[in-house]
């Protein structure tokens, strides 16, 4: 949600570790499958690290490899963890697609609020100062179960990492703990990884003991300290997914309203990260607006309105009303209570009343449809007025079927329209007709079944 423009680092390649079971989210989905704001923990990853290289990361996949592959496609570069051999094998399964980048990121596909604009400044730093590795903390009272991070007396360069389990009582008072995003000189990083020695106990090779090999070597390893702590939210179980939706959410919020949309209650607003809306909106609690959803400008959306995957133009006013994969143009009135299904069309200027429903069809410009109605399967023209109570019966039992009303029709209050059948153009329709047959341009029907009683002269004329 960031409108700063991209400065991607030059020769630099980011690794995006996504090869761990994610036994704690107790699913049979990945973990890194799981979805954040409308998207995946992946996707957010892959997205960060994209806008702050320039090029396509490199994922490493092992636990459901498949189902990760098919999810991200050609978005990344895939390097393949058949054995789980912990953080610095992984990232060496990655070498022959980062060998030659003098810039190595590497960061974790379950911590994705992490922003490009810091990753870059992490390779900034440790290109600023030559250093092995520059690495993210964050200074913290929740350690969230992270490695301390050890600097020298002076409190420049980091020392070493040392996990929670091994801390004594006097480093788990230490505040600055390790995110697990990390940059590397990489000159010097694929010799490095083969020098780790596997952890005596579990028999992995652990990506933080590069730490002490780059002091040993006389390289310095500098520490970005992230200022926003939610960006080091990292996902192990469901209520560390709840904790960065809730995060991300104050973030997509807080770039709306500053791009001038009027959010009246932010906690009780749900807005994806790939929603658009336009300036001097005004979003009212308990509304839910989901994936490519576009809305317009000077429109009023809410209170407890859902709007799925659609397009909403401008001035344009939906409370209490569910809209899906519909397209609604300017200065259209809808609810509250109503329900815009997929294929909905709704012109320039229609109104929709309460309790209305419209699935696959057009309601053409200056419409009304009043409560109580239904439109399925319907091509309905321009300044039509639909009665209370009023609808198409599309579905004969075997297959769907449709029905056409022109302009300036007049459809009477609970008529019922059984397709398929055509009302032309200034026609009109009795209270409670039953209208199995096409009405002609011009004529008024009634009745049940509805019959034509006679020639509409004047276009004004009432039934």
């Amino acid at each position: 949600m960031s409108d700063e423009p991209d400065h991607p680092r030059a020769n630099a390649c980011a690794i995006v570790l996504a090869a761990g079971m994610g036994t704690r989210m107790k699913s049979k989905r990945p973990k890194v499958l799981h979805r954040l704001a409308g998207r995946t923990l992946l996707d957010h990853c892959i997205a960060a690290a994209e806008r702050a290289t320039g090029n396509r990361p490199i994922v490493v996949i092992g636990h459901h490899a498949d189902a990760v592959r098919a999810a991200i496609g050609d978005r990344a570069v895939f390097a393949h963890q058949d054995v789980p051999l912990g953080t610095g094998h992984a990232v060496m399964q990655a070498k022959t697609h980062a060998a030659g980048a003098a810039q190595v990121l590497v960061i974790h596909g379950d911590v994705p609020l992490l922003r490009p604009e810091t990753l870059r400044q992490l390779a900034a730093l440790r290109e600023r100062h030559d250093a092995a590795i520059a690495m993210l903390s964050v200074i913290s009272d929740d350690p969230r179960g992270f490695g301390r991070v050890i600097r020298d007396a002076q409190g420049e360069r980091v020392l070493t990492i040392v996990e929670e389990v091994a801390c004594t009582p006097a480093q788990l008072a230490i505040r600055e703990l390790n995110v697990g995003a990390y940059c590397f000189d990489g000159a010097w990083v694929w010799d490095a990884l083969k020098r780790i020695r596997p952890h005596p106990r579990k028999g992995e090779y652990f990506l933080t003991d590069l730490i002490e090999m780059a002091v040993a070597d006389g390289r310095e390893v500098r520490a970005l300290t992230v200022e926003d702590r939610d960006e080091c939210i990292g996902v192990n179980t469901r209520v560390d997914l709840a904790d960065a939706e809730r995060a991300l959410r104050r973030r997509i919020n807080r770039q709306h309203m500053l791009n001038g949309v009027t959010i009246v209650d932010p906690e009780t607003t749900y807005i994806e990260a790939s929603v658009e809306i336009g300036a001097d909106t005004v979003i009212l609690p308990n509304t839910h607006l989901i994936g490519r959803t576009r809305i317009g400008g000077d429109c009023q959306i809410g209170p407890n309105s859902y709007i799925v995957e659609s397009e909403v133009g401008d001035r344009v006013r939906i409370a209490q009303s569910t809209v899906e994969h519909a397209h609604v143009e300017d200065d259209v009135h809808i609810g509250p209570f109503s329900h815009l299904r997929p294929g909905a069309r709704i012109g320039a200027g229609a109104h929709i009343g309460n309790f209305a429903e419209i699935k696959n069809s057009t309601l053409g410009a200056g419409s009304h449809m009043g409560h109580f109605s239904y439109l399925g399967d319907a091509s309905v023209g321009e300044h039509v007025n639909i009665g209370a109570g009023a609808i198409t019966c599309n579905f004969d039992g075997a297959k769907k079927n449709r029905t056409v009303i022109g302009d300036h029709a007049f459809i009477g209050s609970d008529t019922m329209l059984v397709a398929p059948v055509t009302v032309g153009k200034r026609a009109r329709t009795g209270a409670g007709a039953v209208v199995t047959k096409d009405v002609p341009d011009a004529t008024l029907a009634v009745g049940i079944p509805a019959r034509v009683i006679r020639k509409l002269e004047d276009p004004n004329a009432s039934a």
